[in-house]
């Protein structure tokens, strides 16, 4: 493992930020760290990056522990923060230059051109920091975190302020990385945890509440089925008016939605062979949102946390 956090656990006075939480992160793997404002996600990725100190509890990196070795873990480990701090003054090459020579990279010059384009850069890249607006210094934000090509990328809000078409660019960019990196990600936009990850993290009060692939998470906690139907000839509509919700989508494709799939399978068989309906084919889904799913795990987390 890549990332490793074991029974984290962090108290400011008497609140508990982050309480006790544990998982871990592969190489190669995109993951979606959520939570509502206030969850415990910036702290946990200060705590995994060493800028806190947790109050217990262990923090790996790429087997390296943060706590003992916190010098070489910040080496394997490229941070973007939520608050993403620049030099303004600076120009975006002179920043990145000193950036890389603090790494000791060696040929620093190739290296900045090389992430300057990663990131999208080149035409901002001679204006000064100050001078670009928020999209573009959170591009340069991303650059320093990569200059150093990390092993682990720890990123706090990575398209905050970015227009429809730069968070589209960013994600490739994101794409592009986690294919040989590790990348534990924050983000309030749940379309880009659909757009890029496999697996989701969420942590609501420091909980953790859900830690699962997103194809698993939508499986355990869908409550709606849809099944699409395919007929080889063209249904009437009122074949189907005693399902509560059919509709046609197509002249001889049906979409019915059910919270009890076989039982509306079982009558959609019945109904064919009785109207002399062929079917050609089944397709079964979840109309179940990321959204609706983490509305309920935080909810259902509140509920807990009240009755306790």
């Amino acid at each position: 493992m890549s990332l490793e956090i074991n029974r984290l656990l962090k108290i400011y006075d008497e609140q508990k930020a982050v309480n006790k939480i544990s998982f871990s992160v592969s190489p190669g793997e995109i993951t979606g760290f959520l939570g509502p404002n206030g969850a415990g996600k910036s702290t946990t990725m200060k705590i995994i990056t060493g800028y806190l100190k947790p109050t217990s509890g262990e923090v790996y990196v790429c087997g390296l522990s943060v706590a003992e070795q916190p010098v070489e873990t910040k080496k394997k480990i490229g941070y973007l923060p939520e608050q993403n701090p620049l030099y303004y003054d600076m120009y975006v090459k002179e920043y990145l230059r000193f950036l890389a020579e603090i790494h000791k990279i060696p040929k620093p010059a190739h290296r900045v051109g090389e992430v300057i384009e990663t990131v999208g850069l080149t035409p901002e890249s001679r204006k000064k920091i100050g001078q670009l607006s928020k999209g573009y210094k959170q591009r340069v934000g991303l650059a320093a975190a990569l200059i150093h090509d990390p092993e682990v990328l720890i990123l706090d809000e990575p398209t905050s302020g970015l227009d429809p078409n730069q968070i589209l660019e960013i994600r490739e960019v994101i794409r592009q990385q986690g294919k040989n990196k590790t990348i534990l990600f924050s983000t309030h936009i749940l379309q880009e945890v659909e757009a890029l990850c496999d697996r989701v993290i969420i942590i609501h009060k420091g909980t953790l509440v859900a830690d699962d692939s997103l194809t698993s998470l939508k499986s355990r906690q869908s409550r709606t089925s849809e099944l699409k139907v395919t007929f080889q000839e063209i249904p009437q509509p009122s074949v189907f008016q005693s399902f509560d919700d059919a509709r046609a989508i197509s002249p001889n494709v049906w979409i019915f939605k059910t919270h009890q799939p076989d039982i509306t399978r079982r009558r959609i068989m019945e109904l064919a062979l009785k109207e002399n309906l062929n079917i050609l084919n089944w397709e079964t889904g979840t109309t179940r949102t990321l959204e609706e799913i983490f509305r309920s795990l935080t909810r259902d987390a509140d509920i807990q946390q009240a009755s306790q």
